[in-house]
């Protein structure tokens, strides 16, 4: 197991004072930090490999595009995937989830055709396949949740009942943290004849990711939320679905031929990557995944469960908060969400940014399921490899102040 006391000592941010506070930064979900391991890299690749890739017949040329081949392979080894080319870089996952929404909807989707997602759905996850389905004459059912924010399987059965064409939901809950029984989920919309479009953007940086065993067919994450830079994301899909679909976006790179009249698209994963693609960024990425790795997956996750467990025992003794959510930290991951009675989360995350303490306020990018919870907004604070133990004593102080100032 690690030492996050040790690992902090890599990220240059977390020496800098808020508000002439040392700073705490609880709001990885958000963004993660970036190891100084990672910005060397960027800097590296931009002071003696900067060129285009695919294009020129000159050593940078090569050397880039040799760099981003590598950093494909390294994301198919991390998640596991089967084919390099099934790896498709993207800016973030809102983009990945509006290249399925868009692609495949636009080829597959059709009139009165359902697409089944759940409340608990960042919007990326919800408003993109509204969208599809306003193309395409479709609907979306949305399934609902448990009183302890979990996924109602009862209910997720029911909706598969209407043969959806495909079933998109989260690994992890960006607000609850609710880790999803994603195998169980994915092996019975398959049954029911669906594709499966996992949300990754919240597992991944905090648990080991096998795709292949997890059994979907579309997989999708962002590397700035798991120590790389922001700016690319990845889209894994099953080859077969992959090469039956059209292209996202049209333009140089991506074509084999081209005519006045018609054009031909480029092999995968050329195919779906239009324009100059952001090279530094993957090269970060890879070295954010190389740190990862260094650390080892098991542990970092291990590490994320007692930080999770550790916040919900801390929280629970602030008589003014609500823990959202499931109270089983083995059934959570990276974050945990409170509202604080009396007082709105703007509010609250004001004040405990006077204490040099950065947590997120607001409705997260989950309108619905705060929503479904009767809360207008909540405070979520998020951890990562180099959040400790101390950081949530601190939170926990700083509440005092809230209490204080509000005379709750």
């Amino acid at each position: 197991m690690f030492d996050p006391q040790l690992i902090r000592k890599d990220f240059p941010i977390l020496s800098r004072e808020v508000n002439g506070k040392p700073l705490v930064y609880l709001d990885s979900a958000a963004t993660s930090q970036k190891p100084r391991q990672v910005l060397d890299a960027e800097r590296e690749y931009y002071e003696h490999q900067n060129a285009n890739v695919h294009r020129g017949a000159h050593t940078l040329g090569d050397e880039s595009t040799h760099l981003l081949d590598v950093a494909r392979e390294k994301v198919q080894l991390f998640i596991v995937a089967p084919r390099k080319e099934e790896i498709i870089f993207v800016r973030n996952t809102t983009e990945a989830i509006n290249l399925v929404a868009y692609s495949w909807g636009s080829g597959y989707l059709a009139k009165d055709d359902v697409v089944v997602t759940t409340v608990m759905e960042h919007h990326s996850n919800m408003v993109p396949w509204q969208s599809a389905a306003e193309r395409r004459g479709a609907k979306v059912e949305v399934v609902g949740l448990t009183e302890s924010g979990q996924i109602d399987m009862k209910d997720y059965r029911k909706k598969l009942e209407l043969k959806p064409k495909l079933v998109a939901f989260a690994h992890v809950s960006n607000t609850l943290g609710t880790v999803n029984p994603v195998a169980e989920m994915t092996k019975l919309a398959h049954k029911a004849g669906a594709l499966v479009l996992v949300d990754g953007a919240q597992a991944v940086p905090h648990m080991p990711v096998n795709v292949a065993a997890l059994g979907c067919d579309f997989y999708v994450f962002s590397g700035h939320k798991m120590l790389g830079p922001m700016g690319v994301g990845v889209l894994w899909g099953r080859k077969e679905l992959l090469e039956a679909m059209p292209p996202f976006l049209t333009g140089g790179g991506m074509i084999d031929e081209v005519y006045p009249d018609h054009a031909t698209w480029a092999a995968l994963p050329d195919k779906f990557e239009a324009g100059t693609p952001n090279v530094a960024g993957a090269v970060g990425f890879t070295s954010a995944i190389d740190y990862l790795e260094k650390l080892s997956m098991k542990d970092v996750w291990e590490h994320d469960r007692e930080l999770v467990a550790y916040a919900l025992q801390r929280l629970s003794t602030v008589p003014e908060v609500k823990i959202l959510g499931i109270r089983d930290s083995e059934m959570r991951s990276g974050s945990v969400a409170f509202v604080y009675s009396g007082v709105h989360a703007h509010d609250v995350a004001t004040i405990l940014d006077s204490e040099g303490i950065a947590v997120r306020s607001g409705h997260h990018c989950t309108m619905p399921l705060h929503s479904s919870m009767g809360v207008a907004a909540s405070v979520r604070a998020s951890f990562s490899v180099y959040t400790t133990k101390d950081d949530i004593d601190a939170l926990i102080t700083a509440l005092e102040k809230v209490k204080k100032v509000f005379n709750t």
